[in-house]
């Protein structure tokens, strides 16, 4: 295997595998290495479907070699340094020069960042719908409630995916609801937010949901420790009004969404901001010292919510300035922080949230999409899953 390329992706996720897919269209000629180890490639925004009981989990997982594009390079590797001076990379096996780098490798999940957490997901009524293993088991929990305390925890940290936390209370209470269980229930959310949405046109919708549900909400909270045996949980407020207050929930069930950063390369890397994520150039996409190298997705320092559907507009313009930077041309391409969170409230219901790095709405439909729709919760099932594995990873769209 040579140790040079024209272009090297760190990451064969969503980011890394539409980006090479959408540069091998404009020019079949390119060398492109994709530098991943994974052996699996998830369609992660169907886990919250799955932990409500709606999907199938086996059809989130697909072979990363059957999505990784004909013509690149697939270095199955792990990245541990980056030497942008010298146009290096080290992986665990050998060092790799490029001319032009591209990082994408997501974000990362600090499960034991909880105390307590890694030993008891996935039993004790502690569930997950951030990992394959641990999805399906949500729905056990949520299926076996027969009444007392639900909890749903949203981290303090940036996540991916920030809707999620809260999409699966909605879907709970719904199935409550309807299983007569729900007068029964004391559903609370505790987060490490300082409100709902940030977006106050979905914001508003949402907690109406709330109060349909009779959710009572918690925000400037961070959860420190999971006691899954005795079902309890220790949540640390760092608000203006509840610094430093220690609080014990007693729970029935709590789905946990654990705390996310840069990937500890990433974080440890001359390419990294003050926060840890890759430090890029929110319209360009390209780093701010080292102009050969350009990020999206998860990992890169873009202040916008991290999602797949962020990732389908910022994966064009990578690819846009990428090119017009070999050709020493002028950038021509910009993102504006478009993303987008499919927001389902109930069985059949969704608000399809979409904004930009303002916060202002950047709405698709002719419709007002706060509202919640059965057309759009059969967008967010039925086709968007089939848009992402024959179009997004194809480079089609």
């Amino acid at each position: 295997m040579k140790n040079h390329h024209q272009i090297i992706i760190i990451g064969g996720g969503n980011a890394g595998i539409s980006v090479a897919a959408q540069l091998f269209r404009k020019n079949n000629k390119l060398d492109i290495a994709i530098i991943d180890p994974s052996e699996k490639h998830y369609y992660q925004p169907a886990w919250t479907l799955v932990g409500s009981g709606v999907f199938d989990i086996e059809k989130t997982e697909r072979n990363e070699a059957d999505v990784m594009p004909k013509k690149a390079v697939w270095i199955k590797e792990l990245v541990q340094t980056f030497n942008p001076d010298a146009q290096a990379i080290t992986t665990d096996k050998a060092t790799y020069t490029y001319d032009y780098l591209v990082v994408c490798p997501g974000i990362q999940l600090n499960w034991s960042a909880v105390k307590g957490l890694p030993e008891t997901l996935g039993k004790n009524g502690v569930c997950s719908n951030y990992s394959f293993k641990t999805a399906p088991y949500t729905f056990e929990c949520i299926k076996n409630f027969k009444g007392g305390k639900a909890i749903f925890h949203n981290p303090h940290t940036p996540v991916k995916c920030g809707g999620a936390p809260h999409k699966i209370m909605y879907m709970a209470t719904d199935y409550f609801r309807k299983h007569g269980v729900l007068d029964n229930a004391d559903i609370q959310y505790w987060s490490g937010a300082a409100k709902l949405f940030a977006v106050p046109q979905y914001e508003k919708t949402l907690l109406e949901v709330c109060k349909r549900g009779n959710i009572k909400l918690n925000f400037m909270q961070r959860l420190d420790e999971i006691d899954g045996p005795n079902k309890r949980a220790k949540f640390v407020g760092f608000g203006e009004n509840n610094k430093d207050v220690e609080t014990w929930v007693e729970f029935d069930m709590i789905h946990v969404t654990p705390p996310q950063s840069a990937p500890d390369f990433i974080k440890n890397s001359p390419l990294a901001n003050a926060g840890g994520w890759v430090d890029v150039d929110k319209n360009t996409l390209q780093h701010v010292k080292y102009a050969n190298i350009f990020s999206l997705g998860d990992a890169s320092g873009l202040p916008t919510s991290k999602t797949g559907a962020a990732i389908r507009k910022q994966a064009p313009v990578v690819v846009a300035n990428l090119l017009s930077l070999i050709e020493s041309q002028a950038f021509g391409a910009s993102y504006t922080g478009y993303t987008s969170c499919p927001l389902v409230t109930g069985y059949g219901k969704l608000v399809l949230a979409e904004f930009d790095y303002n916060n202002q709405p950047m709405e698709t439909f002719p419709f007002d999409q706060s509202k919640e729709r059965w057309s759009m919760y059969m967008l967010k099932k039925e086709i968007l899953p089939r848009m992402y594995w024959g179009q997004i990873l194809t480079g089609k769209a």
